[in-house]
């Protein structure tokens, strides 16, 4: 928090959280300390924003719907449309909102497309061919006048500085003369400042270039996996050791699919505590060994495992294995497949205590089913 608070102080940027990375409430009142505004994808989190943390928030949602708009309208300062045709469709209904005795203005925005972006996962590319996301250049080229307050570009995925500057050298290229116009630019998220290694002078420098080239833009960026990187661990523990074709599986008490899907969508692999993490295949003659072992889930989708690692030691049934850094992305995406019992959250205290968050109980399941 104080890093990514430093930095927003230097290069003059707003950087604000995103909750589709991370949206456990009961702790916003620590992030509430650092940054003021979150931003939202739906009804939902803006009105848990709006509830929790306090505010009114950024909103922006491939398509919004009729039925659903008035609470967006009702929680949301900024609301970004992901196409002309979403804009046409809904700006009368913020301008009819901002007059209504209960209204607030509201900064409308436009999603744009640079058809450049460097994230290598393709499920993750919003700028891969055939993309929903965003207005190209040519797009807007018929517009005359401006409805807009704002454009908005998201083409990075844990990404580098470098790859922020790049981005922006498309953007500026395409749509400098709306940039001349609008009074911000959101430059999304991705923006992985938090992980060792990260140019965090080249992101500063490239920002502050922003505002030398276009100083009456208000900059803002909403990274989501950069607050809760590297923080956050899911204690699991050996329930059984299968084998197969040479291959060693420690079942554990969680699941991948149910529990941490990022693991398996991105691939993300998580670092198990006191393992060597090991890129190798099936058939590496290091599979045999016997420390090795894949780590394999309790649902019944066969693909609910990864692997490998290589221990200090065989591993036993009880045995406890510690996956770092499982907090952004997996709250957020959890299920409830097979019926499979979830974690209890809870958060560590200075002193070593433990503050119990939420205790997941056969309620939580029979609820969802209902």
């Amino acid at each position: 928090m104080q890093l990514i608070s430093g930095i927003a102080e230097r290069a003059g940027v707003e950087i604000i959280l995103a909750l589709k990375a991370f949206a456990n409430w009961k702790v916003f009142p620590i992030i509430r300390e650092y940054v003021s505004h979150t931003t939202a994808s739906s009804p939902y989190e803006a009105r848990l924003s709006a509830e929790q943390f306090g505010g009114l928030t950024h909103t922006y949602s491939p398509a919004y719907e009729e039925h659903t708009f008035a609470d967006i309208l009702r929680y949301s300062e900024h609301i970004t449309f992901n196409s002309l045709s979403q804009l046409c469709r809904f700006l009368p209904k913020v301008r009819e909102y901002e007059r209504s005795a209960d209204g607030h203005r509201i900064s409308v925005g436009l999603r744009i497309n640079p058809k450049y972006s460097e994230i290598e996962t393709d499920i993750y590319n919003p700028c891969a061919p055939g993309t929903r996301f965003g207005v190209t250049g040519n797009e807007l080229a018929v517009l005359t006048e401006l409805p807009f307050d704002g454009l908005h570009f998201h083409c990075l995925c844990e990404n580098d500085a470098s790859a922020l500057k790049a981005v922006l050298e498309r953007v500026e290229q395409q749509y400098s003369n709306i940039l001349n116009k609008v009074e911000w630019l959101n430059m999304g998220g991705g923006h992985l400042m938090t992980r060792k290694g990260y140019d965090i002078e080249l992101l500063v420098n490239t920002i502050r270039g922003l505002h030398e080239r276009y100083p009456h833009l208000r900059i803002i960026m909403e990274p989501g996996s950069a607050f809760l990187w590297e923080t956050g661990y899911l204690t699991a523990r050996v329930v059984d050791i299968v084998s197969d074709s040479g291959i060693k599986t420690a079942i554990l008490n969680v699941s991948f699919t149910c529990h941490m899907p990022d693991c398996l969508e991105m691939p993300y692999w998580p670092t198990v505590r006191g393992a060597e993490t090991l890129q190798i295949a099936d058939d590496d003659p290091q599979v045999g060994e016997d420390t090795v072992y894949r780590l394999g889930g309790n649902s019944c989708l066969s693909g609910d495992y990864m692997g490998y690692w290589r221990f200090a030691k065989p591993l036993s049934v009880g045995d406890e294995i510690i996956l770092e850094d499982m907090i952004h992305y997996t709250t957020v995406k959890t299920n409830m497949f097979n019926g499979v019992h979830h974690p209890s959250i809870a958060m560590l205290m200075a002193d070593g205590t433990l503050q119990m968050l939420k205790r997941y109980a056969y309620e939580d399941y029979k609820n969802r089913m209902d």
